[in-house]
């Protein structure tokens, strides 16, 4: 575990984004990318994201695509990754799906009935797993595996979940993700309808997605990676995932998180470096200087925590400015969230 992912503290609380000298590229062996809202959203390549990996790839940086959407299979993934002149392999791909069906058979015996809620990359992975997936709670399962069935999944599937989890059938759900990008908005993701199923049985389920271990494990069993640099657009799933993984993390600012949730972030939520876009894994990252009381620097921006708001004065690129902004913020709440308003130096910013 590098120094950075703990913070320059020492004591697990990150105080301000880190600097590196060498492009992130470079700097560490593999990167592991989300792929909504980092990559790709709904469905189209965000912007500079294609040439940014080739770019880094060609120089010797391993891509693998790590996501909590279960619904697609590794193999789908890849296809629709090459399509937008991403060339990728169907092992370079991994989802919550494999994540959670590893779980699951390290609990039910090989040929088990796995009851599914969700779509074909949830199945794949069972099968892969050498258990059998079923469609009704009277199939006898030994487990019920639920994971993002897409925006038509039906009512009726909860309904099968619950009949089997009354009857005492284990749980287990690929993530929780409440949320999920797409082509017209934020739209219900995973977690969404595991709260459905929870309401009405009173039931939890394990769990095997980012933030939590079995994903990490299961990214590092299928990769290799010695030295992974985690890139995603979520603190609560991405960010968090790399820091209970104790490895560091880039956070873009093409997805989910907002300048304004970002400054809040708690411990655990806040990354290792911030970025704009994937073109931050091609350059060094700007080193903040500075301490609490005197402003934090980086670019030509100065960022101090007052009384009740952060302020910011100077001049220059807006990541910058977020960066010095993130330590004032961070510095302030400690091991907290930050609570100071934040509204005008981030508009100044246009954030």
């Amino acid at each position: 575990m590098s120094q950075s992912a703990r913070g320059a503290a020492g004591d697990g609380s990150r105080v301000r984004p880190q600097g590196s000298e060498r492009a992130l590229s470079e700097a560490y062996d593999t990167a592991l990318l989300d792929l909504d809202g980092v990559v790709y959203a709904g469905g189209q390549a965000i912007a500079h994201a294609v040439d940014s990996l080739a770019e880094a790839r060609d120089g010797g940086m391993g891509l693998a695509y790590v996501t909590n959407n279960a619904l697609r299979t590794p193999d789908t993934v890849a296809e629709h990754l090459t399509e937008l002149g991403i060339p990728t392999e169907a092992g370079d791909v991994i989802t919550s799906a494999q994540a959670v069906a590893r779980l699951i058979s390290e609990q039910v015996p090989e040929g088990a009935r796995v009851l599914v809620i969700g779509g074909e990359g949830l199945q794949v992975a069972l099968r892969e797993r050498g258990l059998v997936p079923v469609d009704s709670a009277d199939d006898d399962p030994a487990a019920v595996a639920q994971g993002y069935g897409g925006p038509d999944l039906a009512w009726k599937r909860f309904a099968e979940a619950c009949y089997a989890i009354a009857r005492g059938v284990p749980w287990f759900a690929s993530n929780t993700d409440l949320t999920i990008p797409s082509a017209r908005g934020i739209a219900p993701g995973n977690g969404a309808a595991v709260e459905v199923v929870r309401i009405a049985t009173g039931a939890e389920p394990q769990v095997a997605g980012k933030p939590l271990p079995p994903m990490h494990r299961e990214t590092v069993l299928r990769t290799g990676a010695k030295t992974p640099l985690v890139v995603g657009d979520r603190l609560d799933t991405d960010i968090e995932g790399a820091f209970n993984g104790e490895v560091d993390s880039l956070l873009v600012l093409t997805g989910v998180t907002d300048g304004a949730q970002l400054l809040a972030a708690p411990p655990q939520h806040r990354p290792t470096y911030v970025d704009v876009d994937l073109r931050g894994l091609l350059t060094g990252q700007p080193e903040v200087t500075g301490e609490a009381g005197e402003g934090f620097r980086c670019g030509g921006w100065t960022a101090v925590a007052g009384d009740a708001r952060l302020e910011l004065e100077g001049d220059g690129e807006a990541i910058d400015g977020l960066r010095a902004l993130c330590a004032a913020a961070w510095t302030a709440a400690g091991d907290g969230a930050c609570e100071l308003d934040s509204a005008k130096a981030l508009a100044r910013l246009g954030l």
